[in-house]
């Protein structure tokens, strides 16, 4: 079972005081916490509209649900607050900077539920919390690698102490593609089927390099030379080839590795001497663009040869 990641209300608050213009009108339970308990490895379902089958979600209340309570009946619209309120939702947020009606605010007062107003659009405020609320609880690893941003593609470069990861990553750079982490790279799963990297702070924008000690890439290459932030689709593997033993020249079957309970494409590149190994990991680039495109130059020439052979025996 996924351990449950969580944190207080009061941090969402500061954290977007300004961004949302948020107002504290209810000020307890600020030590309530936002959690994510569910299988999933991302926090997205953890805010929406106000919601009754699924009160435990961050509420969120905009011109339509304040249209909704005002057509109720009061005794009505009060006991929909006390079962809401009996599921302890993390808090509650009015949008529009529209009234607070009064059983709403008697609900969280007796419950000591937070609750926000925003000036701004209630569809504003969930997409703005979604995608903080997304990073915030996602389930997150670290690896160690070389994260580079290679023709608009995350690349994770991994492999052996010493194989060569950070001078691939150097003289990637030298050819115009963009760090983002060396070392540490921060993985984390934002949505079901994507996983971002990042860098930690204290290693943005330098690359260690034997010999050389550590590089500031941003200060030596310029400002486009560094990311914050890549989507990884592509893992390349440095791999030196055992002693008297030759890998497979033609790889069939498609490689893939689990990170995050997702299945990340990857590639198993040979290092030797004379070996151009910033070329070949452009080329494994192009050639995976082309098979998320639905471009398969393997199985092209599979098909090629087996129609070759019918050829034949006709």
């Amino acid at each position: 079972m996924n351990a449950v990641r969580q944190f207080s209300v009061i941090q969402l608050y500061e954290d977007h005081r300004e961004k949302l213009k948020l107002s504290w009108v209810v000020a307890v339970g600020v030590d309530r916490q936002i959690e994510l308990k569910e299988q999933s490895n991302y926090g997205a379902d953890v805010v929406g509209h106000l919601n009754l089958i699924h009160p435990e979600r961050l509420q969120v209340i905009g011109r339509a649900e304040h249209a909704w309570a005002q057509r109720v009946t009061v005794e009505r619209l009060r006991q929909q607050v006390r079962e809401l309120m009996a599921a302890k939702p993390p808090a509650l947020i009015i949008a529009d900077n529209l009234d607070i009606l009064p059983a709403i605010r008697d609900g969280c007062e007796s419950t000591q539920t937070p609750l926000f107003v925003s000036s701004k659009p209630c569809s504003a405020v969930i997409d703005l919390l979604r995608i903080y609320l997304s990073r915030r609880l996602a389930g997150s690893t670290s690896m160690h690698g070389v994260l580079m941003d290679v023709f608009g593609m995350g690349v994770l470069i991994t492999g052996d102490s010493g194989v060569g990861k950070s001078e691939l990553a150097l003289e990637l750079i030298s050819r115009g593609h963009g760090l983002v982490a060396d070392d540490v790279v921060e993985l984390a799963c934002i949505a079901p089927t994507t996983i971002e990297g990042r860098c930690p702070s204290m290693l943005r924008d330098y690359l260690e390099v034997r010999g050389l000690g550590l590089l500031n890439i941003r200060t030596i290459f310029g400002e486009t030379a560094s990311r914050r932030k890549m989507k990884l689709k592509l893992i390349a593997h440095l791999q030196r080839p055992l002693s008297g033993t030759d890998g497979p020249r033609l790889p069939l079957d498609a490689q893939a590795q689990d990170i995050l309970g997702l299945p990340i494409r990857k590639v198993v590149i040979p290092v030797a001497a004379g070996r151009n190994i910033a070329v070949l990991l452009e080329a494994a680039v192009r050639n995976s663009i082309l098979q998320l495109r639905g471009i398969d130059s393997m199985g092209d020439f599979i098909d090629r040869q087996q129609q070759a052979l019918l050829d034949e025996d006709l």
